[in-house]
């Protein structure tokens, strides 16, 4: 009997069968940083007063300045009140110019917003100021929610009815709902669709990474994980371009569904994951997908080494008990589940206080977008040199004492505490492709699928309380810096104690995964396997 890598290395492990498979499946990526633009670029305290047109009707020659005079109060240090306005009354203007008026109230008619950065934003479109300005961060939160809600959903949908299909149901959620974002008229239908939007991204990142991952072999199985976050990055530097001309939020939103109305058509023709069918039992479908990609990739593969393959079944067999019944995959899922979790609480509550950090928002979510792209291709080569173990715990614990030396510069010097900020997310976003890599050859084929999910819940959840974190900062802003910090150096120390997995088999049962799969690849067993 023969497993599934050993039919990887005869149809080959990286062809263009992989290859364009890989591409179509990253793609989606591209856009999906975009998802964080209309609350990230955004004023959140811009300069603002009451609109009190009222007073228009009873003097409509009045000017601008006595206008605000009359209908505007004063703050202590003598600059027109934000979020107060004198009670409108039903008098003409000689007698409010006489009387003047005393009792205040809240803006009643909306504002009137001045020396914007940018044309619309959620904020100015929805008034998120004054009593509502903590909507802002509830927005995030909503988004994070949905993604850690897909994530939750998508993972054992898939387990059962297959990566491919998780993957497609997920991308038609995420077109759909980022178009009616951008046509919500109120913040909360927006905050629905927002929600929704989180969980087709959330449920289309578990799906296109394990379904990529199961199709290449162990000689550049990093590639899967690495290259859509490599994708990733460079969404995030376009997107600085992309604001930086338009500076419309909802124009925005309707661009970014632009290339996944593309994506709609073509996702429904890749292929699903051999190794699920195999795991399901549907042998004759796992055979003719891996007789298709050895044709694809120009090689040939015997009926007889296809008679070979060996199947289980594990129908019955998989979901989550599978790695609480083992105390050794109890281990590994706890110690890589709070790494996910502590590197995406670091990752987000930098990322959503982008705009504090004293440079230029588009020039620090270039930079943001920029350190990771050279974060990502080393890793895919530093996987293979090094291996995962040490690295994730030695990227874990650099980006962890990185954003403690955040605290120890002052925050007028924004350009050194942005260069701490991006050194900090270099290795962050580092930690997250090692994460990635590591879960899908930790755990086996039938639980897959399920433990990327829950992994990807708990690096959700991270990214949840990030802007509930970020708001401890109006006690002292060395709060959310020192327990993130704190809880990214326990989670870097742990990890050591997880097994090295570079250049092994992917485990099909639970029983390789706990004996972490003894069989290694080496290019000599390579060669001999080729036909």
């Amino acid at each position: 009997m023969v497993d599934f890598g050993e039919i990887l290395r005869n149809i080959g492990e990286f062809g263009l069968f992989q290859q364009l498979t890989l591409f179509a499946l990253c793609f989606p990526n591209f856009s999906q940083s975009f998802l964080l633009a209309s609350f990230l670029f955004i004023e959140s305290d811009p300069e603002r007063h009451c609109n009190t047109d009222w007073i228009l009707q009873a003097d409509t020659n009045i000017t601008r300045d006595e206008q605000l005079n009359l209908t505007l109060p004063r703050e202590e240090d003598g600059t027109f009140s934000r979020c107060q306005m004198f009670v409108p009354v039903d008098w003409d203007i000689g007698a409010i110019r006489k009387y003047g008026l005393n009792e205040t109230t809240g803006c009643q008619n909306g504002w009137v917003y001045s020396n914007m950065l940018y044309k619309a934003t959620i904020v100015t479109d929805y008034d998120l100021v004054c009593d509502k300005a903590k909507l802002v961060e509830v927005v995030q939160a909503v988004l994070m929610a949905g993604i850690l809600i897909g994530s939750l959903i998508f993972g054992p949908f898939a387990e059962s009815f297959g990566r491919k299909r998780g993957s497609q149901i997920s991308v038609v959620i995420i077109f759909i709902f980022i178009i009616t974002t951008g046509l919500c008229p109120s913040v909360y239908l927006y905050l629905v669709s927002q929600f929704m939007v989180g969980v087709g991204a959330g449920g289309y990142r578990v799906n296109c990474i394990v379904l990529a991952t199961e199709w290449i072999g162990v000689s550049k199985r990093s590639w899967g994980a690495c290259v859509v976050q490599l994708c990733s990055a460079v969404g995030l530097c376009t997107l600085a371009g992309l604001i930086y001309f338009i500076r419309d939020w909802r124009l925005a939103q309707l661009i970014t569904a632009a290339p996944l109305s593309v994506v709609v058509i073509y996702i429904w023709f890749i292929p699903e994951s051999a190794r699920w069918l195999l795991s399901r039992g549907r042998t004759e479908e796992a055979k003719e997908l891996i007789s298709k990609a050895a044709t694809i990739n120009k090689r040939t593969v015997p009926a007889s080494l296809l008679d070979k393959i060996a199947v289980k079944d594990v129908r019955n067999k998989g979901g989550i008990k599978v790695i609480f019944r083992s105390p050794v995959l109890t281990k590994y899922f706890l110690i890589i589940t709070l790494a996910w979790f502590s590197v995406n609480l670091s990752i987000f509550c930098i990322y959503f206080n982008v705009g504090n950090l004293g440079l230029n928002i588009f020039l620090t979510q270039l930079l943001f977008g920029a350190i990771e792209i050279p974060a990502h291709i080393l890793c895919m080569w530093l996987l293979e040199v090094i291996g995962r173990k040490k690295l994730l715990g030695s990227t874990i614990i650099t980006a962890g004492l990185s954003c403690m030396l955040i605290l120890a510069v002052p925050q007028e010097y924004s350009i050194a505490v942005t260069s701490l900020a991006v050194l900090s997310r270099f290795f962050l976003v580092w930690a997250v492709s090692v994460c990635n890599v590591f879960v899908q050859e930790l755990f086996p084929t039938s639980v897959r699928q399920t433990a990327t999910a829950l992994g990807a819940i708990a690096a959700r959840t991270g990214g949840l309380l990030a802007p509930l974190l970020n708001m401890l900062s109006m006690y002292h802003r060395v709060i959310p810096i020192i327990v993130f910090s704190s809880l990214t150096l326990f989670s870097g120390a742990l990890s050591f104690l997880l097994p090295e997995t570079r250049r092994k088999d992917l485990p099909e049962f639970d029983n390789d995964a706990e004996n972490n799969r003894k069989r290694t690849y080496t290019a000599s067993s390579s060669n001999s396997t080729k036909l």
